[in-house]
């Protein structure tokens, strides 16, 4: 899969715009990275119930993913060697 430019955006439960731009090679790797990214903010406080707007570049094509969603994907059992492979690595990504 190729790697992509992506904008990541969320609001906060104050409901102050959060955006940051990282490469990914899939949506889940974007909103995993952009978790990430958003939680290293004290002032950035996202709670389960929030979304995160997955914007991808060239196409623009958009995405929005409840992170409640993400984490359940995230935590179930891979279907695939290569699903279990990237679910471990969106893991340590979420962890860090």
């Amino acid at each position: 899969m190729a790697v992509r430019i992506c904008k990541v955006s969320c609001r906060d439960p104050q409901g102050v715009a959060h955006t940051v731009e990282v490469s990914a090679q899939s949506v889940f790797e974007a909103v995993a990275q952009g978790l990430r990214i958003f939680r290293e903010y004290e002032w950035c406080d996202l709670g389960l119930a929030a979304s995160v707007l997955v914007r991808i570049r060239q196409p623009e094509v958009e995405h929005r993913v409840q992170i409640r969603d993400f984490y359940s994907w995230l935590e179930a059992s891979g279907r695939s060697p290569a699903e279990m492979a990237l679910k471990s690595r969106l893991r340590d990504i979420v962890s860090k």
